[in-house]
This record gives structure tokens, C-alpha cells and sequence, in this order.
């Protein structure tokens, strides 16, 4: 299972994916969901409402993505908060990543197996943030862009044949 960060959603919605360019890549995410390949954590949910857009009313339409419990999440919780405030973070840090979605993603990935989806990249030698991937690597859970997830997972968005065109809007682009 991968388990995705805000970033990815947020990164999609903006760039890559928009929703009227890239529908296939939303449909996808809903279908990889429903077969228990992808999903996400609650915090990333809230995280993603709160900015009140188009990918929050697509959030609302999906919220079977954000719930995954995990019978050992409350172990795997305090595994991780053990190694953040015995690390060499500042208080600050240690307080945003305890305090912030990208804590219950990475419990969530240590206690399901799973594998997390995020577009950040490890900086060992921080000790102002903690990030997402120097968290995966001290608890020994697997990382990875959404690229190379979407690669593995065998996901294409392609054009559809010349006769279903008209589901995809006008192949001509005005100047």
C-alpha cells in the first residue's frame, strides 16, 4: 500500500494534474483506492479541506482515501515520537513534526507496512525540520515520489481513440 502526503495532492492539483487537464489521474487515484493500493491519513485530509478550492470538494468526495486504521499505529506512534526528541532536532522541530500530519503518515506507513508518497527529499544533517524521507529512513519504512508510484503501480493517462474525442475536449488549442 502507498500512503500519500499532502504534497502529492496539492502538487497534482497545481501542476501536474489539474483537474480539467488530467482527469484520469483523479479517476485513478479513486479506483487504486477502492482496491486498497493507495490511500492516505486523516491529518492529510484535514490539511487538504482547509484550503477551501476545487482539490477540497474532490477530498470531500473521497474520504474512504483517508481512513486506514492501524491496529499497532499507537506503538508505531510512539516509536517514532521516541526517535524525533531523542534525535538532534531543535524543540521547534521536533514540536512542528509531532504536531503535523507528516507524523501520523509516517506511524501509519510503520504500523500498516506501507510505503510513503511525497515529493520532499531527505536532508539527514537538518536539525531545523524533520522530514518526511529521514523519518521513513529511521524507522525503516519505504519512501518514494509519486512518479516512480505511479510507474510501479503500471498507471497510464492516455488519449483516448479519435472517436471518444469528444470526451476529452477540443484537440485544437486556440493562439
Amino acid at each position: 500500500m502507498y500512503l500519500l502526503d499532502a504534497n502529492v495532492f496539492i502538487s497534482a492539483k497545481r501542476r501536474f494534474y489539474r483537474f480539467k487537464v488530467v482527469p484520469g489521474f483523479w479517476d485513478w487515484l479513486h479506483q487504486a483506492n477502492m482496491s486498497r493500493e493507495v490511500a492516505s491519513v486523516v491529518s492529510v485530509q484535514k490539511e487538504l479541506e482547509a484550503g477551501g478550492d476545487d482539490l477540497t470538494e474532490w477530498v470531500k468526495h473521497h474520504k474512504s482515501l483517508f481512513e486506514i486504521p492501524a491496529r499497532k499505529f499507537v506503538e508505531s506512534s510512539t516509536e517514532l515520537a521516541q526517535w524525533v526528541v531523542k534525535g538532534e532536532y531543535t524543540q521547534v522541530a521536533q514540536h512542528q513534526f509531532l504536531a503535523a500530519a507528516d507524523f501520523e503518515l509516517v506511524a501509519q506507513a510503520l504500523a500498516l507496512g506501507a510505503t510513503v508518497v511525497t515529493e520532499e527529499r531527505p536532508q539527514p544533517g537538518s536539525r531545523k525540520r524533520v522530514l518526511i524521507p529521514d523519518a521513513c529512513d529511521a524507522m525503516g519504512v519505504q519512501w518514494t515520489d509519486p512518479f516512480t508510484m505511479l510507474e510501479r503501480c503500471g498507471a497510464k493517462f492516455v488519449l483516448a481513440p479519435e472517436s471518444d474525442a469528444s470526451l476529452f475536449g477540443s484537440m485544437s488549442c486556440p493562439k
